[in-house]
């Protein structure tokens, strides 16, 4: 399998274990009030997302873990802290939607989509420093997902 076949797979596993959480919470929510962590996550990813949208200029976003042949590497916005905001906040979207319910098949679906946003971030990344010579060095002092973590 070729890498942009494998980049294909992991947006198709990310949205598919997002639609599969949020379903879930969407059952949660009828079933009992929504616990304040839930809308705090839900704050968050709402929050960072957007800060990172607003950082990329139009045009520099993509889905698919491929940059655009005429994409700039960001370091401003929340990309001064960590290399994947949008990726980030989609983790934050999933967790939400997970304490919902807190039952085993929503923690296990966070932790696919969790690891399908790793697999992109890691093709992504291959693909951005091929690109961009600045990226190698960024990549080295920023941090993944969380800032000073991970």
């Amino acid at each position: 399998m070729n890498l942009h076949t494998l980049g294909k797979l992991l947006v198709l596993g990310q949205f598919g274990s997002l639609g599969a959480l949020m379903a879930l919470a969407a059952s949660g929510i009828m079933q009992h009030p929504t616990p304040a962590l839930a809308w705090l996550a839900l704050g968050l990813s709402a929050l960072v997302g957007l800060w990172a949208l607003l950082a990329n200029r139009p045009g520099n976003f993509n889905i698919h873990p491929t940059p655009r042949a005429n994409g700039k590497l960001v370091a401003h916005g929340p990309y001064r802290w960590i290399r994947h905001p949008m990726y980030t906040a989609v983790m934050l979207l999933g967790l939400a939607c997970v304490l919902t319910r807190t039952d085993a098949l929503a923690w296990l679906l966070w932790g696919v989509l969790c690891l399908m946003l790793l697999g992109k971030a890691v093709l992504e990344e291959r693909w951005m420093a091929a690109l961009h010579p600045a990226c190698a060095p960024y990549q080295a002092r920023k941090r993944w997902f969380i800032p000073y973590l991970l």
